[in-house]
């Protein structure tokens, strides 16, 4: 029996206190009440279509939808009611059917605002976003200060890659609406999208403040802490989602690149492992397994996995980057064969220049290396665009490194820093040979490999005399003491890495700018300066697509500028620190590994070991374009790569110095 209703005043009563109910967000009291009154009177409107509220509220579309049509046969006009069961088929997936009830209300009343974004949404659902763009701005246009039209016109504008516009509606719907939690999610999303990590974090975080277990939020502020450097930070918030979800397969993923990033690539493997059992067509974990398997040496398996994450997604070019890192692609090769036939047009700018990268990889490996170089020109065109390089900034920085670090604050704050012989700093441009020296080093017994860290220069950011005034100049100010805490600093985070080893290598090559405040801060630690014919170093960086860091690799004449700051601040600092940086020559180890290896373990302090000659057997994690490289015996074939593209690299050749 349906309940009662105590009470001499009957169904009009119950049915206001009800309404009340509903206001404050009691939602079983209001369902029983609205029983009540229908138990008394099947056909009463008010509690029909009030009912199907609760119903939606509860997100029991179903129940809701059936109400409202019950509602619509006592009242066939109500706009109201035929709009909220255009909202519960919606809420039931039925689309299609949702967007002919919308329609019917704007027959009825042209200039319904929620009428309209809610079309915009179930035409969005099934693809028709120009149409829906145009529904989101007519709700917008009735109504300039509704916060879910902009929020919602936002979110596609995001979907269509426009992201800036999408940012804008968003910070409206916020100024409308300050508690708006979506919209903090999506403010988040889009800043995140455009390099503002740090902003984004700060949105993410009032999302979950306002929607604590929002798991979209969580996930989001794991990646912003991520790419801001706070590894354990971003660790924390994707095992707060798996204590929740462990089936969640994005959470999964995300966890294991962090963990993969932190040299711990067979536990991310485990993770990748965990979201394919959940999930076993997610191209994401298909290709990020395959990133960690290239890193701990298993070739073979980490080809097999990219090649299924581009067969799963045939036309997301970022995929085809990723194979091309794990192989040496041939002329009849299917996967290049579908990267020439993708039509550029129908990509977004990022997967344009992913695309440019891979297929410039796939001609150069066929021979084909005009068609190579203009790849890889259209790509690093478009990188350019989208990076802020300051080019006057960047080279201004390493100048005032040698005005600063002079020969005599060198002499009179030398052995002031942190004593301990366990770091060693292998710098240099990257693409010059620090990974193979790294690996020949990891190889000893005695050392651990940490692959490239951002300790140092996150340390060094920090850096500030007593007006503010940051490094270079902040040096001549920095007392024993501080230099001691700046070592030991650096040193306590590298040990926790490898608590007993006797040497742990940091193959950073952007360490090149801060030598001179390692053996200040450092004295002891060993530096290694990796070096490589400059021409050839500088076309395999205009070759890679970096992910981050190296901003200056996307113009040819900035990146020789760049190499040539390099080599005239390196020049510098065997000037001032005579002795202490042992220079490597990539060419070198080619001839004689054997020398070049032992010159390198006896810098370091070590006893010779014959395992630093067989390199390619150790089983660490590689995290760098070099990871398949290692894994073999050493080679000539790099050497002398820039040959064949000499007439087309004189912007480059033109800026390098002469050595």
């Amino acid at each position: 029996m349906p309940p009662t209703y105590q009470d001499i005043t009957g169904p009009s009563r119950a049915l206001r206190d009800a309404v009340a109910c509903q206001g404050r967000g009691q939602l079983q009291q209001a369902e029983r009440l609205y029983e009540v009154v229908l138990a008394a009177d099947a056909r009463n409107f008010e509690a029909l279509y009030r009912l199907g509220l609760v119903r939606l509220q509860q997100g029991r579309f179903a129940d809701a939808a059936r109400l409202f049509r019950q509602a619509l046969k006592v009242e066939r006009r109500s706009v109201d009611a035929l709009h909220h069961l255009a909202v519960a088929i919606a809420g039931s997936g039925r689309h299609q059917e949702a967007v002919r009830l919308y329609e019917k209300v704007l027959l009825v009343q042209p200039d319904h605002p929620e009428a309209h974004n809610n079309l915009a949404h179930s035409l969005q659902v099934l693809g028709r976003n120009d149409q829906a763009m145009a529904h989101y701005e007519t709700a917008l246009a009735i109504r300039p200060g509704y916060p879910e039209a902009r929020n919602n016109l936002g979110a596609i504008l995001q979907t269509l890659g426009r992201t800036a516009e999408a940012l804008a509606h968003y910070q409206m719907a916020l100024a409308a609406r300050p508690t708006y939690a979506e919209a903090h999610k999506n403010l988040g999303n889009a800043l995140d999208a455009l390099g503002r990590h740090a902003d984004a974090a700060a949105h993410y975080e009032k999302a979950i403040a306002l929607r604590p277990h929002d798991i979209e939020a969580l996930i989001g502020l794991g990646r912003a802490f991520d790419k801001l450097d706070r590894p354990e930070a971003a660790i924390s918030q994707f095992e707060k989602v798996l204590t929740v979800d462990p089936d969640n397969v994005g959470a999964r993923n995300n966890l294991g690149g962090v963990i993969h990033a932190l040299g711990r690539s067979d536990e991310a493997i485990g993770h990748y492992r965990r979201a394919l059992a959940v999930k076993p067509d997610d191209v994401e974990a298909h290709s990020k397994l395959g990133d960690a398997l290239l890193a701990v040496g298993r070739l073979r398996e980490a080809n097999d996995a990219m090649e299924r994450a581009v067969d799963l997604s045939p036309r997301k070019a970022g995929y085809y980057w990723n194979l091309a890192n794990s192989k040496r692609f041939g002329a009849d090769d299917r996967h290049f064969a579908a990267m020439k036939a993708l039509p550029p047009d129908s990509l977004d700018d990022e997967e344009r220049i992913d695309l440019h990268f891979a297929l410039a990889k796939a001609h150069g490996d066929v021979g084909d290396h005009e068609t190579s170089f203009r790849h890889l020109v259209e790509g690093n065109a478009l990188m350019r665009q989208r990076v802020a390089y300051d080019e006057a900034f960047a080279l201004g920085r390493l100048e005032r490194m040698r005005d600063a670090f002079t020969a005599e604050l060198m002499r009179h704050k030398g052995g002031l820093g942190d004593p301990s012989t366990v770091p060693v700093f292998i710098v240099g441009m990257p693409r010059s040979g620090t990974t193979l020296i790294e690996q020949i080093l990891a190889s000893h017994p005695r050392v651990f490999g940490a692959g490239e860290l951002r300790e140092m220069a996150n340390l060094a950011e920090r850096v500030r005399d007593a007006d503010g005034t940051p490094l270079p100049e902040a040096v001549a100010t920095m007392s024993g003491e501080q230099l001691r805490r700046l070592g030991g600093d650096y040193l306590a985070t590298v040990r926790r890495l490898a608590p007993s080893a006797d040497r742990i290598t940091d193959k950073m090559p952007g360490n090149f700018a801060l030598a001179g405040l390692i053996q200040l801060a450092l004295p002891n630690a060993r530096i290694i300066h990796a070096s490589r014919d400059l021409r050839d170093t500088a076309f395999s960086c205009f070759s890679l697509l970096f992910t981050r860091g190296q901003i200056y690799s996307y113009d040819l004449a900035e990146l020789g500028r760049y190499c040539r700051a390099h080599h005239e601040l390196m020049e510098h600092w065997r000037a001032v620190m005579p002795g202490v940086i042992l220079q490597v020559r990539y060419e070198q180890v080619v001839d004689d590994l054997e020398q070049q290896a032992r010159r390198i373990v006896a810098h370091c302090g070590l006893p010779w070991d014959d395992a630093c000659l067989a390199f390619h057997r150790t089983d660490r994690a590689v995290r760098t374009a070099s990871a398949s490289q290692v894994r073999q015996p050493i080679y000539r074939s790099s050497i002398g790569r820039w040959r064949p593209h000499e007439s087309r690299l004189q912007p480059l050749l033109r800026e390098l110095p002469a050595t």
